[in-house]
Order: C-alpha cells, then structure tokens, then sequence
C-alpha cells in the first residue's frame, strides 16, 4: 500500500523523480572529488619528489608518472576547489594507499609522508666532495653548499676559528628530508662535530698546546695517510716527533689538496709546487685540515703513540713500515719498490 502511494506521488509529480536523481549524481560526484580512494598500492612502495619552486601541475605530473594516482583529474579539480595548489611542502614522499583528494591535499600541505633520506659522509672526504654528496643524493645547492663553508659570517655564527669549515664538517650518516636548506644540513655537520669533540678533548687539547685548528689539520693528515685503525695513533706520532725535530712534514696528501688538478699520481715535480699546503717546502702544518677527519684520526692525534719513529712507508699490504733513521727508511722504501715491480710484473703475466 505503502509503494503504491508512493508510485503514485512520483507519477504525479515527476520532478520528483528528476531532483532525486540529480541529488544522488552530485554526491557521488562530490564523493568522488573529495573523500573517494585515490592512491594506488603502489604508493607505499614508490617515492614521489617534489622539489622547490615546484607547480601544481609538476606536482601532478610526478603522482602520475609514478603510478601512485588513480585519477589525475579529480585531484586537480579538488586542489582548486579547495585553493591548495600553492600550500605544498617539498620533499620525498611515500603516500599510504586509498588517500582521498582531501587526505591527499592535506598531506602535501603539511608534509606528513615525507620521509628522511640518508646520506653516507666518509671520514677524508673534502668539502667540495661532500658538497656534491649532497646534491646528488638530497637535491641540494651545490654551489650554495661552498659558498656558506667558505663564509667568514657564517663560520663566525656557527664559532668556527678557520677560514673554512674543512675539517669541521664531521662524516657520518646523516638523514635528511629532502631538499632541506644548506645552511640547515652544515649546521647539523658542525653540531656534531662539537657534540663529539667535548670538553675532555678540549682539555686535552690545551695539555698538547695546540689549537683546534691544527689538531684538525694533522687528524686530516693522519686521516689521508692510513686506513687502519691500528695505526693511526702511530702515524700521528710520527708526525708529533718530525715537528718537535723542526723536521718539514713532508706528507705527501698536503701536496694532493694543493693540486689544482688532484687528486693524481705526483711527480717529483710536485714537490717544489708554491703552496703553503706543500709539507716538502714548508715548516710546520699547514694552514688548516686538507679534509674531513673522523673521530679516531682526532682521537689519534689527541692520543699519539709514544716512539721515536721518524719515517714510514707502504709495507704493500694495506699497512707501512715504520723507521726512526732515515738509513732504515731507505730500505723499507727499496723493499716496497720491490715488492711494487713484481706485484706489477705478476698482474702483467696474468692477463
């Protein structure tokens, strides 16, 4: 009875009918504009970049290309509905699947997916080494980058001593969200850098009598001359010892740093290079670090090992041969000759 009253109140007034069925297309219009699913499984799985200066449209372009959107034009229509086309954060993003529009729209607004991207900084790497790190892997300013370490206000804000910050900037696994300022990303490298060279070390410092900077410059020495841990410790001696004698350092990685085409096999020829970072010419250390020194070059160079070596050499093993007369070092430098010639000669027969 109930269906029959109302067949009949529709039959007698069609519009009726018409009004419901324009009401019931709009919502789902609007549903599906606003609160329908519109990232794809693929979106956890699959990093979408928005870069700085980015438009609405590359934004759309990026979501698209990646797979990670169902439909690019109702998230367009919705951005502009909503005037969100010029709210969103950059970064790297990993979207969770069956976002809507607005879910979608306000997540770009507030960065809420963006993830951190970690960037690896060896110890010896120089700054223009690490500049470039940055670039490739966080989308940063390279040249931005130099310019803030070679800045004298911005050293002086950051209670840098030195005339960059090489040596300041301390390796290490960084994260990062993509993108983020330069001067944020130096800031964090000093802050480590301090964070790890405490008050104990500083105190250590002053007992040696030697400044920050030129614990850094011969931790990057140190740093440069060898891999091993184990002899680290030895290796700052040796140079500890040569500077006590009035002995030029004579190391061969200062030389590299002054090469405006190194870093390369030297030449006798380098030696004489005009370089206030040429240890052959020079007295003394250089003027500040040739590169980034880790934390067991500084602890090396803090806490040397006791000898009364003078001289060291590749042994042709990873590691060198440690002298204290200049007669014993000849002879451990024959020996590596040695050892190079049939190295090479047994590399030559086996091809």
């Amino acid at each position: 009875m109930q269906r029959a009253a109302l067949y009949d109140f529709v039959k007698k007034r069609p519009w009726v009918l018409a009004v419901g069925t324009v009401l019931i297309i709009v919502l789902g219009f609007v549903y599906l504009l606003f609160w329908a699913p519109n990232t794809t499984p693929l979106a956890s799985e699959q990093p979408v970049t928005i870069p700085r200066g980015a438009s609405f449209k590359a934004v759309l372009d990026s979501l698209e290309s990646s797979g990670v959107l169902r439909t690019r034009w109702t998230l367009k229509l919705a951005g502009r509905i909503l005037g969100k086309t010029r709210t969103m954060k950059i970064g790297r993003y990993l979207f969770p699947s069956g976002l809507s529009n607005v879910e979608l729209l306000e997540d770009l607004e507030g960065g809420t997916s963006r993830i951190l991207v970690p960037v690896l900084v060896p110890e010896g790497w120089r700054m223009e080494r690490i500049a470039i790190r940055y670039a490739q892997v966080l989308g940063l300013d390279l040249e931005r980058f130099i310019r803030l370490c070679d800045n004298p206000s911005f050293l002086a804000e950051l209670g840098v001593d030195g005339s960059s910050l090489e040596g300041y900037l301390m390796p290490d696994t960084y994260r990062f969200l993509w993108q983020t300022d330069e001067r944020e990303v130096i800031e964090r490298m000093v802050r480590e850098f301090k964070s790890f060279y405490a008050d104990s070390l500083s105190r250590r410092q002053a007992e040696l009598k030697m400044k920050l900077n030129e614990v850094l410059a011969l931790a990057s020495i140190v740093e440069a001359e060898t891999q091993l841990d184990h002899e680290r410790p030895i290796v700052a001696g040796v140079y500890l010892n040569r500077l006590k004698k009035r002995m030029r350092l004579e190391a061969d990685p200062t030389i590299q740093y002054a090469l405006p085409d190194g870093p390369r096999r030297l030449l006798y020829s380098d030696l004489r290079l005009e370089s206030p970072y040429n240890t052959y010419r020079i007295f003394g250390l250089p003027p500040g670090p040739i590169n980034s020194p880790g934390r067991k070059s500084i602890l090396a160079v803090l806490y040397p090992e006791k000898h009364s070596y003078l001289y060291f050499v590749a042994n042709g093993a990873g590691g060198h041969t440690f002298s204290r007369t200049y007669a014993e070092h000849r002879k451990a430098v024959q020996t590596f000759r040695r050892l190079r010639r049939e190295a090479q000669r047994s590399s030559g027969s086996s091809r």
